[in-house]
């Protein structure tokens, strides 16, 4: 294989995390810590885009990487219309999706927007993005809510979800599309998915409100109890929104969003530790249980990723639960930047086609 060279951008909250790739071999990681000083001065998350652009540039300029040498930019997935998976070239309706904000502002949004500029600086080189948040491949009974002014939504870690769908399908010889997962990211969110050959055909909504809790987000909570907190003015809007996404979780119960932590807690015996450990283990595997339903029962294996994934208690917590269903095999922790690069690689030597974004 021809050598292609890869600038993968990965735009957080308080960090921009920078690869470089020669095919899937990593040349170049940093990832740029950036103050609540330095961002406090932005009314806006677009408005930051010069700012971390620079930062991208020079770090590739220390490093002595010839930024002319790249055939592709991939940035993280924003805030875009829900798409099908698969990778993206960036067009012009993405950008203006993703500087407006389509679903909300997010520091992913700028992943594409400085994928372009970079890459219109450089001769022939394209930019991407790759399998978004926002992917939307759920069935039509897996959007209605029960009640006509709700609908459920699908957001989730969709980068890692399809990633390691690839990774495990190859280490058995087989292809993606080919089998029926059920996929389990733990992180500082949880998003369980039934992979349906190749399609995530239901899955929790991770960012606001569905399924299991984490360190930092609530889940499901109990409906009545929820809105009859919205009416307490104790608690205002943005209140309720922390609650649900920020400080739920392991924040509402031990005021800290670290797991390992917690982890340590409960190893050394800690009984609170143990209980709400066991609970967000319970509720992984009540949750990969009811994908089981979705998929019929023909389940080819349940994936455990993620950082968590790392946590042997809450591992054997939820296999206890679920082997009955399918094996479980576990991917501990996440690559989101060799996730990019093995993406737009695929691209670039034709294994996949680009879709347009619309």
């Amino acid at each position: 294989m021809e050598n292609i060279r890869i600038l993968a951008i990965n735009p957080g909250s308080t960090s921009t995390k920078v690869a470089v790739y020669n095919n899937t071999k990593s040349a170049f990681l940093k990832n740029i810590k950036h103050s609540a000083e330095d961002l406090s001065g932005f009314s806006r998350i677009t408005d930051q885009y010069e700012f971390r652009k620079k930062f991208i540039i020079d770090e590739l300029k220390d490093a002595g990487i010839d930024i002319t040498s790249v055939n592709a930019v991939i940035g993280r997935g924003g805030l875009v219309k829900p798409i099908p998976s698969g990778v993206y070239e960036v067009n012009k309706a993405m950008l203006d999706d993703l500087r407006k904000g389509y679903l909300g502002e997010h520091a992913s949004n700028l992943g594409g927007l400085i994928a372009s500029d970079i890459a219109g600086t450089i001769p022939s080189a394209r930019a991407f993005i790759a399998d978004p948040v926002v992917v939307d491949e759920l069935q039509d009974e897996a959007r209605i809510a029960g009640h006509p002014l709700f609908e459920r939504r699908s957001i989730f870690h969709a980068l890692n979800h399809k990633a390691i769908g690839r990774t495990h399908a190859e280490s058995i010889d087989k292809q993606y599309d080919e089998l029926n997962l059920i996929i389990a990211h733990l992180g500082g969110g949880i998003s369980v998915g039934a992979h349906k050959k190749g399609r995530v055909i239901d899955v929790n909504n991770a960012l606001d409100g569905e399924g299991p809790f984490s360190p930092e987000r609530s889940g499901t909570l109990p409906a009545g109890c929820l809105a009859r907190i919205c009416y307490d003015s104790k608690y205002s809007l943005e209140d309720v929104m922390k609650i649900i996404t920020g400080r739920g979780g392991f924040m509402a119960y031990f005021n800290t969003n670290d797991a390992y932590e917690i982890e340590i807690r409960a190893k050394d015996g800690d009984p609170k530790a143990i209980l709400i450990q066991n609970a967000m283990s319970y509720q992984i595997g009540k949750e990969i249980g009811a994908m089981s339903a979705v998929l019929k029962g023909e389940v080819d294996a349940i994936i455990l990723t993620g950082g968590i994934a790392h946590n042997p208690l809450l591992v054997s917590y939820v296999r206890d639960m679920v082997a009955y269903i399918a094996p479980v095999v576990i991917y501990p922790g996440e690559d989101e930047m060799k996730a990019l690069a093995m993406n737009v690689l695929m691209v670039l030597t034709g294994k996949m086609q680009a879709k347009v974004y619309r």
